[in-house]
């Protein structure tokens, strides 16, 4: 499978009348994006503001951080089973405004959804103090539940950033970067004297508001599966997450996962990079025995010689992340965590 990402960067954000990118200027119109955020019932209203490196500002409660993208070649769209169909992507051509992002906020759980300052000690802790960000804040009708809002706020923000890639469609890129994932059979045959190694993400997945999507599926509702990376790049999972801020993936961390970024530095050369194998952190013992079996499973069918696996969050997902080291490793293979 190949992916070629087409990278635009973007050096400031302006609202104007009409929305467009020109000389690395992304041009919103708040009227168009106010609308495109409205299209949910739910929303009562929503605002804008435009946040950048080294301003005065601090956003809060965060609730998700996006990068828009277009799907310019190839299978499926971008959001696949949550705004455009179910398709399978990572194959193709995809555009990303770089340099930026759509940062939704609202009070949904209160002030633990997330802070990210612009400036000063707290920019050093958080990667999009470095982004001009859109920063859309939404209130919600009366009387609605915690998770109808959630989801309201989480997909006017995957809206507003299609709506946004876009406007990138038929730019040329600045740069473009190829990924491309063998077969398992392939990377037998092309790389016979490499370690097989395999990334286990371990996704958020205990309810409450500590949420994660694979193709629109809620992560806790599926068994553990094999995904290809560039799948992960293209957008398959988004996040679902507002609570935990310290250690909350965002749906722009999961289109630059920086296990899949340097594995494929590594393959080739050092590894023969297998795949991904997707697993979730449930919260009963039996929720959590199931996956780790199923991912030792899946380490031994694919001939791994190594797994790295990553944990999402904090405390009872350490029980998960101690049971597939434990499984994976009986079965023969070596784990870093």
């Amino acid at each position: 499978m190949k992916l070629e990402m087409g990278h635009i960067y973007i050096k400031d954000i302006q609202f104007a009348s009409e929305s467009k990118i020109e000389d690395g200027i992304l041009y919103v119109s708040e009227e168009e994006v106010k609308k495109v955020a409205l299209e949910d019932e739910k929303i009562k209203s929503v605002s804008f503001d435009i946040a950048r490196p080294g301003e005065s500002v601090r956003i809060t409660p965060v609730k998700d951080v996006i990068e828009p993208r277009v799907k310019v070649e190839g299978k499926g769209g971008i959001f696949p089973g949550v705004i455009a169909k179910v398709d399978t992507v990572g194959s193709g051509k995809t555009y990303a405004l770089k340099g930026m992002a759509v940062v939704t906020a609202g009070r949904i759980v209160g002030f633990q959804e997330g802070i990210i300052d612009m400036t000063g000690p707290g920019a050093e802790y958080t990667p999009f103090s470095q982004t001009n960000n859109l920063v859309m804040v939404c209130e919600p009708v009366d009387d609605i539940k915690q998770h109808d809002y959630e989801k309201a706020v989480r997909f006017a923000g995957f809206r507003v950033a299609v709506y946004l890639g876009e406007l990138a469609r038929n730019l040329t890129p600045d740069e473009t970067k190829v990924y491309e994932t063998c077969t398992i059979k392939e990377g037998f045959e092309k790389y016979p004297d490499l370690p097989r190694v395999a990334y286990v993400q371990m996704l958020q997945s205990q309810g409450l508001l500590h949420d994660t999507y694979v193709y629109g599926v809620d992560a806790k509702k599926t068994l553990s599966t094999i995904i290809n990376p560039t799948e992960v790049m293209d957008g398959a999972i988004v996040s679902g997450n507002c609570v935990a801020p310290c250690d909350k993936v965002t749906t722009y961390h999961h289109f630059h996962n920086p296990v899949i970024e340097d594995c494929y530095k590594h393959h080739g050369k050092d590894i023969n990079f297998m795949g991904v194998i997707l697993t979730n952190e449930n919260v009963f013992l039996a929720d959590k025995e199931r996956p780790s079996d199923m991912v030792a499973k899946l380490a031994e069918w694919m001939g791994l010689d190594g797994v790295l696996i990553t944990e999402e969050g904090y405390g009872n997902p350490d029980t998960d992340l101690m049971m597939n080291c434990r499984k994976v490793e009986k079965k023969g293979v070596k784990v870093v965590l």
